[in-house]
């Protein structure tokens, strides 16, 4: 490396930053020309930079089809959404690269196990015919169906690929959008929708002052009737303006039926209220007025009601349910001062609670054994432990994808690892399920395999992680990757990527991927731990994730790039303003950068309970301590190794100005930067899978020319 900086200097060799006071203020202009052109410049520069190299470009191309055709291949597995009797499926392939919303029956997708092609498909919606003929650029953002019947559905359609979208009501029985002035439709954006019944639905949307928090999330909950002009809508609760967000949703299940509000503070506070008066089975349930009662659990508990139960997920002892547990209370009970519970899970040491479902006679818990997948099912009413499933693959992830709780215990798993393409399995719960769908093979595995290992971080704390890779080769060290997130108690577990594995495994590159405090692998603990003034611990799990690859003979420092997106993204920046004498390579997606103003842009104020406040002087100076955007320095005080920045025009969540302003200053500092800027696809970066396939070749071809250049 070129240099051995200390950070620690604070004599006549301590960094000069450079100021951002001569930041364009035009950067900030999402779609200003000023910005468009510099950004399309810049992104141009990279690609051409890269396909100048005659090798590099007949690679990439070829490697940007193979993506393509992985993404695309028919023989991929369509994942089932029960919605009444149909099970629903959205699909993209070469021919429908913004996809289909199509349905079949239990039976005709049974009857594809051995071929899927037998499996008979009804189109519901054509989103590239629709994009066509409205002329608009539709990405396809999800549905809510109308439950129990299943005969209209609220259609969220977002342009290029924003968090904002538009809604629309779609009936279900003639597959056609329904239309007029009786018809529920939202315009563009950040909305809230759940329905009531066929002529009510609850929304939160962007109504003009008073109707957004600052994050740019919904502040009222309203019941929209139809007929009625949306602003006419009565406002049934209203948060406050620092809120994150505010929703409500109405359980339509009968005998149970209930409707709910939560006012969320922040990612992991919030306050919850339940009808006090059960109304009536369907539509205009509430008529006249009717009063919230709220729901005494500590704001950090999670929770969870099906029919007569309440589920407690605290953060926090509560109860006598310890942090991490999940227990079980009647729900009547527990809003009339009762406070029994059952314990139905206690973490340990490496285990944690997941995520939970339910079947009709079972609840069933998705745990990590030291982040590993485990399932556990609970008997209703006993909550004894029941063995269901059978041998499922070990050591791979499993994850439920689908049940049914009302007709019977109908439940769908998936299951995964680095180096195994997915099976989706089918049954009941309380018997043996069946695999019913094999995804195949996309790159070549043979020789591969997955450890794991644990460093130690500077406070003693050990952190684990995978590497894939082929180890038995003479010539261990090659080129690593690592990738880690390290925030919002997002847990990374082994997934099966047919880009990561053509891009990188199957050229001779080995994969990490870091389960950094941040996430939530083990517990609320692993993430508290880290949160606000705490953050720099984050950065030395990295450090010692990356110290410990090297030290095992695994790659050299020259050999080692990283790279993430988002909270990842983040982590990445500040890898390469903070530590870059410990990496060859750094890839930074979407990310923040400018953390002394990043609650002032996008989305960005909702975050403050994982950063802490700019404006709070104990928090700020927290954050001066790794905010990229503020700590880069000149190239003859510090040599980064290279970087390329990513973003997307689209991308309403975390502002481009974070990696524009990244990418701008590192240039201005003489410093090897890359940057590329899509103009559609969101937070996701790509809008489709043909926008993947390339960025995903762009970005690895970068990887392995700059990585070899560092070892030359």
């Amino acid at each position: 490396m070129d240099n051995d900086f200390s950070e620690s200097a604070h004599g006549p060799d301590a960094p000069s930053f450079l100021s951002t006071d001569a930041l364009p203020a035009w950067l900030d202009e999402i779609t200003g020309e000023k910005a468009l052109e510099w950004a399309r410049n810049r992104s141009d520069q990279t690609v051409v930079k890269l396909d100048s190299l005659a090798d590099a470009s007949r690679d990439r191309k070829d490697l940007e089809q193979r993506i393509r055709a992985a993404l695309d291949t028919d023989s991929r597995i369509a994942y089932p959404v029960r919605r009444g009797e149909f099970l629903y499926n959205f699909w993209r392939d070469g021919a429908h690269p913004k996809g289909l919303w199509r349905r079949t029956s239990l039976d005709s997708y049974l009857a594809g196990e051995s071929d899927p092609a037998e499996t008979e498909w009804e189109t519901v919606i054509d989103v590239d015919a629709l994009a066509q003929a409205e002329g608009e650029n539709w990405v396809w953002k999800g549905t809510v169906c109308r439950y129990p019947d299943y005969d209209r559905a609220l259609i969220l359609l977002s342009r290029g690929g924003a968090d904002a979208t538009v809604v629309r009501e779609f009936d279900l029985s003639t597959c056609e959008f329904v239309t007029g002035q009786d018809a529920f439709y939202l315009p563009e954006a950040k909305s809230d929708v759940c329905w009531v019944g066929r002529d009510e639905i609850l929304i939160g949307t962007d109504l003009g002052p008073g109707s957004l928090t600052d994050s740019g999330y919904p502040r009222q909950v309203r019941r929209w009737v139809r007929g009625q002009a949306v602003e006419d809508s009565e406002v049934i609760f209203s948060g406050h303006s620092d809120d994150v967000a505010v929703g409500g949703w109405f359980d339509s299940t009968e005998g149970f039926e209930r409707l709910f509000v939560e006012r969320a503070q922040d990612f992991y506070n919030s306050q919850k209220f339940v009808a006090t008066e059960r109304p009536g089975k369907l539509a205009n349930q509430f008529g006249g007025s009717f009063s919230l009662q709220i729901l005494e659990v500590p704001e950090d508990c999670r929770t969870s009601v099906h029919r007569q139960w309440l589920v407690l997920m605290p953060r926090t002892d509560f109860a006598g349910i310890p942090a991490g547990g999940v227990a079980v209370a009647d729900l009547e009970g527990w809003l009339a001062g009762e406070r029994d519970v059952e314990v139905v899970f206690t973490p340990g040491a490496h285990t944690s609670f997941q995520s939970l479902a339910w079947t009709e006679n079972y609840l069933v818990l998705t745990l990590l054994d030291d982040v590993a997948t485990r399932l556990t099912a609970l008997r209703k009413g006993s909550w004894e432990t029941v063995e269901m499933f059978g041998e499922l693959p070990g050591q791979s992830t499993v994850s439920v994808i689908g049940t049914s709780s009302t007709r019977d215990d109908e439940i769908w798993l998936v299951s995964t690892s680095a180096l195994e393409p997915a099976t989706l399995w089918y049954g009941q719960a309380g018997q043996r399920l069946q695999p019913v769908r094999q995804a195949p093979a996309l790159f070549d595995s043979a020789g591969m395999e997955t450890r794991q290992h644990w460093a130690t971080s500077a406070d003693g704390t050990k952190i684990p992680y995978r590497i894939t890779g082929r180890f038995d080769t003479g010539d261990q060290a090659r080129p690593t990757l690592v990738h880690a997130y390290g925030g919002f108690e997002v847990s990374l577990v082994p997934q099966y990527s047919p880009a990561r594995g053509l891009a990188w495994l199957e050229r001779g590159g080995h994969f990490v991927e870091a389960n950094l405090r941040g996430g939530g692998e083990f517990g609320p603990a692993w993430h508290s731990s880290v949160a606000k003034t705490q953050r720099m611990r984050v950065y030395e799990d990295h450090q010692a994730v990356l110290r410990d690859i090297v030290a095992r003979g695994y790659c050299t420092t020259e050999q080692l790039a990283v790279r993430g997106g988002s909270n990842g993204g983040l982590l990445t920046a500040v890898c390469l303003t903070l530590y870059p004498e410990l990496v060859g390579a750094v890839v930074s997606q979407v990310p923040l950068a400018d953390m002394l103003r990043y609650h002032r842009l996008s989305a960005g104020a909702s975050w403050m309970a994982e950063y802490g406040n700019p404006d709070d002087p104990v928090e700020r100076a927290a954050i001066e301590q790794y905010s990229p955007v503020q700590r880069v320095v000149r190239r003859e005080q510090r040599a980064y190794p290279p970087a390329l920045v990513t973003t997307s025009t689209r991308d309403d969540r975390v502002h481009p100005a974070h990696a524009r302003s990244l990418a701008w200053l590192l240039e201005e500092a003489g410093q090897d930067v890359d940057y590329y800027e899509n103009t559609e696809g969101g937070h996701a970066g790509a809008a489709d899978n043909g926008q993947v396939a390339f960025v995903e070749s762009l970005i690895s071809m970068w990887l392995w020319e700059k990585l070899a250049e560092r070892a030359e």
